[in-house]
Order: structure tokens, then sequence, then C-alpha cells
């Protein structure tokens, strides 16, 4: 994994950003989710709700990047880009797949969410992200929090 840590200090007084890149493993997630963490820590307080929304939407944005945009291939890499706002935290997730049609993506519910194979990572994202956006050819992923 490779890094770009923003300058030291505690505070935004303006957008600060960070990058890391690591290979398609799914074993990596969690330190994924760890390094993003302590370093929107390093900068901003995150406690409670957001830190929880934080880590989740991380956790899940990496996994289906690895799993469905790069088809777990080691050799592809899946680039996570953090941007530290004074009244948000802004995640981008990139993959190295073809990318996909996110309105293709029906969100699982009622009793069918826990039988369903896709989509629930896609629908927990949209539910704990105050905004959620993708580009073009799909894949990437864009997700705001508010830090309050």
């Amino acid at each position: 994994m490779g890094f770009a840590i923003p300058p030291a200090g505690r505070g935004v007084s303006r957008t600060d950003r960070f990058q890391l890149v690591l290979c398609s493993d799914l074993t990596r997630v969690g330190e994924a989710v760890d390094a993003v963490l302590v370093r929107c820590a390093a900068r901003v307080d995150v406690v409670g709700r957001t830190r929880f929304r934080l880590c989740t939407i991380v956790a899940e944005a990496v996994a289906n990047a690895i799993r469905y945009g790069n088809a777990n291939d080691p050799a592809r890499h899946v680039i996570v880009d953090v941007e530290l706002r004074a009244d948000a935290i802004i995640v981008g997730v990139t993959d190295e797949g073809n990318g996909f049609d996110p309105g293709s993506i029906v969100a699982p519910d009622g009793p069918a969410c826990h039988e369903a194979t896709r989509g629930r990572g896609l629908f927990m994202i949209r539910e704990l992200a105050a905004e959620v956006t993708f580009n073009t050819r799909g894949n990437t992923i864009w997700m705001t929090l508010p830090r309050r």
C-alpha cells in the first residue's frame, strides 16, 4: 500500500487529501479501513456515527472494487482517495475493472435482503453516506460524509 500523508497538525483550514493504493487482496480490506481512519483522525475528529459510517463505507467500497471491479486479480489495484473538508469527508474508490451501471443494482429489501448475493454493500453505502456518485464508466464511487 502506498500513502500520501497530509501535513502534520490537527484541524482543517483548507482541503487536505491523501491516497492509498492497494493490491486486490480481500484480506487487506481491514488494513485499508484502518489506514483511512488513522489518517482522517490525525487531521479531524472522527467519532461516533461518523467513525462507524466512514469505516463501513470504506470497507464495502474497497471490497466491492476488489471482488467485482478487479475480479480478485492481485495484479490489479484499488485506489482510495480521501478529501477532508471543513464540513465533509469525501472518499473515492477506483478499481481497474470495466465498471458497471450502478442503476442496474436493485437494493435488496425485506426478507430478500438476507438472501441477496449482490447489492447489499451498495445499499449500505447509499444508506450511510449523505451523497453517493459514480463516474460515467462505473469504476469509481465517491461517497460524502458530513463531519458532525
